[in-house]
């Protein structure tokens, strides 16, 4: 039996007893609108799959790592069975990419657990203010910012951690307006996982956020300048051994915006939402850290996504769309997208320096017509690439997603 057939199996079999339940929600049907089934994954009201840009899924590709209102949990994806990791007020970070442990904050320290043995250990405590979120490809660094009030040492007592948000607040765009004007002098930091020790790689006034190591190099760190896209060169990296700081897009005209970055599974691309200008022409764009080649995949409005993702071995992508309301002010923006990359035929100069263009052919996996988009979906692809993983709330509570990526046979 494949491994599609499994996890619909044992989500089925899972959920069979809640399914009694005359106010259960369903576990799975199909979308009449696409013909492609969708599976409920998680159980709990208000559990949730992580942001597009975390990995969700363990070193061996067997399990899911998601939130929930008490804590984290992670489903194998063969079985469908939950089990919980991390109880209490935490936000979470990431999992591994060679262990098992997903990575928290909690109390004013970041921790790691291994989601199968349970074996947790405190890593170190944050300095005042500090955050962190990313770990490296060997899970020897993590990464993280603060703002320097004052010296980061002796560590503060332990605070309280906000618990993990999931709806976009109402006045977000005011507060990134208000926060980028502060210039608040910031300090970017690694800690060592084994030893502890922190170590300051990087000082601005700009607002430093969306920290990002490279799946494959743990030497390469993403990190963005926040604020308004239109007032930020959003997108750089920084190597870690070497403190070379590095510029991914430079803006070409007035209201170019381009944000939501993400790394490929291999590492050799930082994908990121393109527009040119702001809400008018929009592209998926690709920047290769290894050959310094630029590509730029061009789809329509009404496929423009919030968060775009793509899979492992390169060749699929997928988006998780936008009600009216969102930049693109798209009138039929609202689902789950698939999309094909295809490459321009090229009979003009062969420049390494031009951008290679191309286009994304899209197909509409699930109806999100009854998702309220304060709730951002965060597509990703499954570790055996079958399936797209979003959050949703089209039921009523979030809960976490799965759409099969093949069509169902009965809708063939």
């Amino acid at each position: 039996m494949s491994q599609v057939k499994e996890l619909i199996a044992g989500l089925l079999l899972a959920g069979c007893a809640q399914a009694a339940a005359a106010d259960a929600p369903p576990k799975t049907w199909i979308d009449p609108d696409t013909g492609h089934r969708i599976v409920r994954l998680t159980d709990e009201p208000n559990s949730a799959s992580l942001y597009f840009n975390q990995n969700g899924y363990t070193a061996d590709g067997l399990k899911m790592v998601f939130t929930t209102p008490e804590g984290i949990s992670s489903l194998d994806l063969k079985t469908g069975v939950a089990k919980s990791a991390v109880v209490g007020k935490v936000r979470v970070i990431v999992t591994g990419r060679k262990t098992q442990n997903v990575y928290y904050l909690k109390s004013g320290s970041v921790f790691s657990t291994d989601v199968d043995s349970g074996v947790t250990r405190e890593i170190a405590k944050l300095p005042p203010g500090g955050s962190v979120a990313t770990v490296n490809a060997d899970e020897t660094l993590l990464a993280g910012t603060y703002i320097e009030a004052k010296a980061p040492t002796p560590p503060p007592a332990a605070v309280p951690q906000q618990p993990q948000i999931l709806d976009q607040p109402l006045n977000k765009g005011q507060m990134m307006e208000q926060r980028l004007a502060a210039h608040l002098p910031m300090a970017m930091f690694t800690i060592d996982v084994k030893t502890s020790e922190l170590k300051v790689i990087h000082r601005a006034t700009d607002w430093l956020n969306h920290l990002e190591f490279s799946p494959t190099d743990p030497n390469l760190l993403m990190f963005c300048h926040e604020g308004p896209w239109h007032k930020v060169d959003r997108i750089w990296t920084i190597h870690i051994d070497s403190g070379k700081i590095s510029k991914i897009h430079t803006r070409t005209m007035a209201m170019e915006i381009f944000g939501h970055e993400f790394w490929s599974a291999d590492g050799k691309t930082i994908w990121y939402d393109l527009q040119t200008p702001r809400g008018e022409d929009f592209w998926l764009a690709g920047y290769n850290v290894e050959s310094e080649e630029r590509t730029w995949y061009h789809l329509q409005r009404n496929e423009w996504s919030i968060h775009f993702n793509v899979n492992r071995d390169g060749t699929l992508l997928c988006g998780d769309g936008g009600d009216i309301g969102q930049v693109a002010h798209a009138q039929d923006g609202q689902w789950i997208y698939l999309f094909r990359p295809e490459l321009t035929a090229l009979h003009g100069l062969d420049d390494k320096s031009f951008v290679k263009p191309g286009v994304l052919h899209a197909e509409r996996l699930v109806n999100m017509a009854k998702h309220r988009y304060r709730l951002e979906p965060n597509v990703s692809f499954s570790p055996d690439q079958k399936w797209v993983i979003f959050r949703s709330n089209m039921l009523g509570p979030t809960y976490a997603f799965a759409v099969e990526i093949a069509k169902a046979e009965s809708a063939k």
